[in-house]
């Protein structure tokens, strides 16, 4: 069965999109630890971020680092924080976060936003790729 991104990638489940290229997917977690946190994602569904081919891991990170640009010049923080961790959804995916403190990448803590808000945010982001 498909993952929930896989059928994002695919158009079945709407998504806050921020870019996409062939091989990759950026966009926004819709439970946000702040505004602006993004997923990146690889279209090639694979459980975990080690099984990916040693070239598409750096392609993936490579891609991350670009959003991670953007999303920094486009919200307010100190700094964009990385985390992977792959246990909700079994499809490779990278955390970008903006981070003003620590407990802002701690996952028990989020913060709701309304549609019009995530709309927002993520042109925001796309428009400084």
């Amino acid at each position: 069965m498909s993952s929930v991104f896989t059928k994002i990638v695919n158009g079945e489940i709407p998504a806050y999109k921020i870019a996409e290229n062939d091989r990759f997917f950026a966009f926004l977690d819709i439970n946000p630890n702040a505004k602006g946190h993004t997923l990146v994602i690889p279209k090639k569904e694979v459980d975990k971020l080690f099984e990916l081919e040693e070239e598409e891991y750096v392609e993936l990170m490579k891609y991350s680092r670009k959003i991670a640009i953007a999303l920094e010049k486009a919200i307010p923080c100190k700094r964009v924080g990385m985390s992977v961790i792959g246990l909700e959804v079994p499809h490779v995916h990278v955390h970008l976060i903006p981070l003003n403190q620590m407990g802002d990448i701690n996952f028990q803590h989020k913060v709701n936003l309304e549609k019009e808000e995530f709309e927002a945010i993520a042109a925001r982001i796309a428009s400084h790729l």
